[in-house]
């Protein structure tokens, strides 16, 4: 699977549903980081591929 079509994937799935799990968003709303809901979302449609995790124990994953 090429880099584009991962992020391809990912903004398809995104544009269904994001979920954004407790965990996500302690992390997310600690001080020293307040990431926005709609921060995640812009870097979804906009963002680029950093790193792939295709052997995550939790399933294929990435950073965009």
């Amino acid at each position: 699977m090429t880099e584009q079509d991962i992020v391809q994937l990912v903004r398809e799935r995104a544009e269904k549903r994001v979920l954004f799990l407790p965990h996500a968003v302690r992390q997310m709303s600690r001080p020293e980081r307040m990431i926005r809901p709609v921060d995640v979302i812009a870097i979804l449609n906009d963002g680029a591929l950093v790193e792939d995790y295709p052997e995550d124990i939790r399933g294929h994953s990435c950073l965009l």
